[in-house]
């Protein structure tokens, strides 16, 4: 694979320094503050301490390829900077590069107006509110954007969202303050021009945070995932972005990139599991040998090396081939790694659960919280199925010359 870029070596270099000195160090005082607050939702203070730190060391917004917003960096770069972050689940809000906010940014960053900018993308930038992406719904197969239900219909110089809209990530935060919502404007469309996006602040009248929603058994605060009813929201019809009939092309721009932002984050977390399963397995023994002299532990360690870096090679070529063919060339590539990374740090997880016993289930290390964030990704953006679907087409047509 090719080198990092000069930029990106030395970010490189600078985020483990930050990681070692600051991140790593505050995992257990965000746990604490988090535990004893009477507020789930809002943000632990560690985290504002720690993205002011992050600030001032220019470790901030990394994700954005625009030198005018974030570090200019390539995906390739970033993808480098993007999996180091991953090993920490703080990590990514401390440098402004978490989803959906990354996502979101993006959006407002290629497709928002100048105004829409002023008032939603540059607080967003400099940390100050937070912001969540309505698209999933109960009561369709989602998974099949086309789907989509909510109604956003255009009543003179306003525009009224009505539907129901649950794993819109990052709602439940205190200081989440805006809605990328996506919805139907004109059913007689074409199949792919029915739908648009839309910013609703979630202060409007006639939103409704209806609950919180558990990923086995964990709510994610201070993030958290809410079921949201938009009850006959009104907002401005200049909150439309880009334009009626215009949502499945802002949700291709804003997918190709999020996906390899997830993808490295996850090999991040893989690799952290399996530092974990070496230490424990040089430190515990059993039956009068340490547990990496088994057999069984060793191949648990050798397949989990082998299984990183081959996930880590395809992401990285993904990214690669993004920023040298771009987004549409690269399909094939970034579906790929969205159904291999996640599989491959369920493994390696669950391998690393096995070595640490009973304490590998409980909140004595990041192991569990971590098997049931990844295992959501296998879901998010586009379930396994859909993309293998599209890996095995993709396939046929190149087979077949065409």
């Amino acid at each position: 694979m090719q080198a990092l870029s000069q930029r990106g070596q030395e970010l490189r270099d600078q985020l483990l320094a930050f990681m070692d000195a600051h991140v790593y160090p505050s995992e257990a005082v965000h746990a604490q503050q988090q535990a004893e607050s009477s507020d789930r939702w809002t943000p632990p203070p560690i985290l504002d301490e720690l993205k002011a730190k992050a600030k001032a060391e220019g470790l901030w917004n990394l994700f954005l390829p625009e030198s005018e917003y974030g570090a200019g960096l390539s995906n390739y770069d970033y993808a480098h900077l993007c999996e180091i972050m991953g090993r920490s689940f703080i990590a990514p809000i401390v440098f402004n590069c978490s989803a959906p906010d990354t996502g979101n940014m993006e959006v407002l960053t290629r497709y928002g107006s100048e105004a829409q900018q002023q008032k939603w993308l540059q607080p967003l930038l400099d940390g100050e509110i937070r912001s969540c992406f309505s698209m999933t719904e109960p009561d369709v197969a989602s998974s099949d954007a086309t789907n989509i239900a909510t109604e956003i219909r255009r009543d003179g110089d306003e525009y009224i969202v009505n539907g129901r809209k649950w794993w819109s990530s990052g709602a439940m935060a205190s200081n989440c303050k805006i809605a990328i919502v996506m919805g139907k404007t004109d059913t007689s469309a074409a199949k792919h021009q029915q739908q648009s996006m839309i910013l609703v602040p979630l202060d409007t009248p006639g939103v409704k945070i209806e609950r919180a929603l558990h990923v086995f058994g964990y709510d994610h605060a201070p993030k958290g995932h809410a079921e949201i009813h938009y009850d006959n929201v009104r907002v401005p019809a200049d909150n439309l972005i880009l334009g009626e009939g215009r949502g499945f092309e802002i949700a291709q721009g804003r997918l190709g990139p999020g996906r390899i932002h997830h993808c490295m984050r996850t090999i991040g977390v893989a690799e952290r599991a399996l530092e974990l399963m070496c230490k424990r397995a040089d430190e515990r023994v059993a039956f009068g040998r340490k547990l990496s002299e088994f057999d069984s532990v060793g191949k648990s360690i050798a397949r989990s090396r082998i299984e990183i870096d081959q996930a880590r090679l395809l992401t990285l070529k993904a990214a690669q081939m993004m920023d040298e063919v771009g987004n549409k060339q690269a399909r094939q590539e970034i579906a790929m790694i969205k159904v291999i990374a996640p599989e491959m740090a369920l493994k390696v997880l669950d391998r690393a659960i096995q070595v640490h016993g009973a304490m590998g289930v409980c909140q004595d290390t990041f192991l569990a919280s971590a098997w049931a964030n990844v295992r959501t990704l296998r879901l998010a953006d586009g379930p396994d199925e859909v993309h293998l679907d599209t890996i095995a087409k993709l396939e046929m047509r190149r087979q077949r010359g065409n």
